[in-house]
């Protein structure tokens, strides 16, 4: 009979201890991208996984191209984070005038009616360099990114009008990054956007 018991208690324990492993990997596993740390401390923190200043055409080699990928990923992930807040002034110094000009517009549209966007970052899939060229200064980089997102638009009621809270997607971006090789900031700027 006594040993019965043990079986249920083992048999317990080891339930519990499976709950709080799963529980424990769903969280720290997890990027939300809701990390206010992460946001404020990018700037300082991009320029050191950012490409050399004399990066050119003839000299983005494996090495080069891994540093651009790491700093791209991070400005990816922050660039949509930062979006979905309605904080895009944050990092106004990481996108062109006119990417930052549409992005601005989609954010005051969305705030006129009264929008809300939820947005978790699982995590990037890949990121992969699709070209890369040099047109005399400036150097531009346009990547693919793949990462996996749960998204959802809420209006003032609470109700989702798009997306879904529950569901996480998958999602294919095209992201082109340029960079003035004569100038001392180590920034790449996102110039343009496709889906």
């Amino acid at each position: 009979m006594s040993y019965s018991f043990e079986y249920i208690d083992i048999i317990l324990l080891a339930m519990i201890a499976g709950f709080i492993f799963l529980r424990l990997r769903g969280i720290l596993g997890k990027k939300t991208g809701f990390e206010e740390d992460i946001n404020s401390s990018f700037p300082h923190e991009a320029p050191q996984s950012k490409p050399p200043v004399n990066l050119n055409a003839q000299t983005f080699d494996e090495n080069a191209k891994k540093d651009f990928v790491k700093g791209a990923k991070i400005a990816y992930e922050t660039i949509i984070t930062t979006f979905a807040k309605g904080k895009i002034k944050e990092i106004k110094s990481l996108l062109d005038k006119s990417v930052y000009q549409q992005f601005e517009e989609a954010i005051k549209d969305r705030n006129s009616r009264k929008f809300s966007s939820e947005t978790t970052f699982i995590g990037i899939n890949s990121a992969e360099i699709k070209e890369h060229v040099q047109n005399k200064n400036m150097l531009e980089v346009t990547v693919e990114f793949v990462s996996e997102i749960i998204s959802c638009v809420k209006d003032k009621d609470n109700k989702v009008v798009s997306g879904d809270p529950e569901k996480t997607k998958k999602v294919l971006d095209t992201w082109k990054f340029s960079k003035d090789s004569n100038s001392n900031n180590p920034n790449w700027l996102l110039i343009d956007t496709q889906a």
